[in-house]
């Protein structure tokens, strides 16, 4: 479940798949449901990103250390909305 509604979702597909991240292709096994995969460019965003964080989590272990880097995550972890749904369907959340 994404905690949104079906046009959000919709909505968002169509961006991603404008900008080349994911294609729609009918599910082989139900012609009714339409399946969502990543492009080549999806899954390499995807590993570039991996890469870039743990570049940044690197550089912030170096400064700050290792336990004041654990305390920081922790400490934004309490002051997020644990369990409840990341919002995607705010205006411009991704590259309108």
């Amino acid at each position: 479940m994404l905690g949104i509604s079906k046009q959000a979702a919709g909505k968002t597909i169509d961006s991603l798949e404008r900008l080349d991240y994911v294609f729609r292709e009918r599910d082989s096994n139900d012609g009714r449901r339409m399946l969502v995969r990543l492009t080549d460019r999806g899954v390499d965003c995807l590993a570039a990103s991996a890469r870039i964080f743990e570049h940044l989590r690197g550089e912030w272990e170096a400064t700050l250390g290792e336990s004041n880097l654990r305390a920081l995550e922790d400490a934004l972890r309490m002051v997020t909305a644990a369990g409840q749904p990341l919002r995607l369907d705010v205006p411009g959340w991704f590259a309108n």
